[in-house]
């Protein structure tokens, strides 16, 4: 059984006192705009970030690799009529604020025209900024994290300050702390892994690292010798660990770039009802000591708990400026960024909703099915819908989870399996995407 353990933090300095100073940050995101409206832009936001990542790899209890890096990096957006560009740099030594801003304005003037483009609506952007919890203040020592990989636990601290031209200055700050841990048993072609992970801001709500490690282990002490299967259909239960997978294929689809480009399969389904009635699928970022909330987007823009389906109906896209303007709506304040990327739509926190049955009695009444526990591969077309996953879990026989499964496919279309959807009532929030146990009916099963 090894583990391995990871420590990102971002924005940061050497020292705990500065770790959480961002006043650094925001002085140099302004000087940014300041610097491009000086060299021609008639608009600019920047974002900027400082981040230090340490690493312990720990394997059989035995400490492997340690590493540790720091590093600044900065973005630039800037517009010039309806001509955008973007540039960052880890380099603002010396007079470099200037001579990326100059860059900057200089390659937008050669841009070709894009009449969508441009900074949110003031009167969108975020005043106020709830305090989310998303930061744990105890920072861990090297020594600390060594002694912690051995149990596979993992921190890091991450953020980010954004300045516009239009007066809009935020910044946040967020931990991740993680416990993870991944088993191997068997020898050759008869070996078998599996994990067990559990991350959230703050170290007390995660789960013990005995509960992980044990786990792992008996997940993967489960796929010792795994069966093959005749191809059939029949119906496909998803394991909460895969579940969540659904719901990103649902919201890739509702993605505004998307709906733009008409590359979506259900980009003309506005309003539709695409799920039964007790569907709804949530994205919050303001859930409190969420783990990816924030209080504002990448444009500055108020961000709010919205339901994309809500009884089964698909309600809204997920927009940032440059999109929602292309479809003739506005900013659903999803824009999020990198330094090196203009604006693009996303979501924060998703779950779907749990349902009433238990995951026991959801899969009672299933002579033959297959229970899945893990995903190969993405063949999921967005453009038409289609779905084809590579799958490992377990056998369904007259209602009872049996033998393990591997190497098996599994089939069908987005539009008929959300439509026969039936959620459980075992929802956790343990991921950036959660959704309950879930059954759907009359899937392809590829195997023998």
């Amino acid at each position: 059984m090894s583990g391995i353990l990871f420590v990102n933090s971002s924005p940061s300095k050497t020292s705990s006192s500065d770790l959480f100073d961002q006043s650094g940050l925001s002085a140099l995101a302004q000087q940014l705009v300041e610097a491009a409206r000086r060299a021609g832009a008639d608009a600019a936001d920047a974002v900027a970030v400082r981040g230090v990542s340490q690493g312990v790899e720990v394997r059989d209890g035995r400490v492997e690799e340690s590493e540790r890096s720091e590093g600044d990096d900065v973005g630039l957006r800037v517009l010039v009529g309806q001509r955008q560009a973007v540039v960052s740099t880890n380099d603002v030594s010396g007079d470099g604020i200037s001579k990326l801003a100059e860059r900057a304005v200089a390659m937008a003037k050669v841009a070709p025209d894009d009449k969508y483009v441009g900074l949110a609506d003031p009167s969108l952007l975020a005043r106020k900024f709830a305090d989310l919890d998303l930061l744990d203040r105890t920072v861990p020592t090297t020594a600390e994290l060594e002694r912690r990989a051995v149990e596979a636990e993992a921190s890091g601290i991450g953020g980010m300050v954004l300045v516009t031209s239009t007066g809009f200055h935020g910044s946040y700050l967020r931990s991740s702390q993680g416990i993870s841990m991944t088993a191997i048993s068997g020898e050759g072609t008869g070996m078998e892994r599996d994990y067990d992970f559990t991350s959230a801001p703050h170290a007390s709500d995660l789960a013990a690292p005995a509960s992980v490690g044990r786990k792992a282990g008996e997940r993967t002490v489960a796929r010792a010798n795994p069966r093959k299967v005749e191809t059939c259909k029949v119906p496909v239960v998803f394991d909460p660990r895969v579940s969540g997978s659904l719901v990103g294929h649902l919201v890739g689809a509702v993605n505004g770039a998307s709906i733009a480009r008409k590359t979506s399969f259900l980009r003309d389904r506005m309003g539709e009802q695409l799920f039964a009635k007790n569907i709804r699928i949530i994205d919050d970022p303001l859930r409190v000591r969420g783990l990816r909330s924030q209080t504002f987007d990448a444009e500055g823009v108020t961000v709010k708990k919205l339901a994309i389906i809500d009884e089964g109906v698909l309600t809204s896209w997920l927009l940032d400026t440059a999109t929602a303007r292309e479809l003739g709506l506005v900013t659903t304040g999803h824009a999020h960024r990198g330094v090196s990327s203009s604006p693009s739509p996303g979501s924060y926190n998703l779950h779907m909703e749990a349902g009433e049955p238990t995951p026991a009695e959801l899969i009672a009444d299933i002579n033959q099915g297959f229970y899945v526990t893990d995903l190969i591969g993405s063949g999921v077309n967005g453009v038409t819908g289609d779905y084809s996953r590579g799958a490992s879990g377990f056998w369904i026989e007259n209602g009872e989870i049996t033998y393990a499964v591997s190497e098996v496919t599994i089939a069908g279309h987005l539009l008929p399996i959300f439509k026969s959807l039936t959620p459980a009532n075992d929802l956790e929030f343990r991921y950036g995407v959660n959704a309950p146990t879930v059954r759907i009916e009359g899937l392809t099963l590829g195997g023998r």
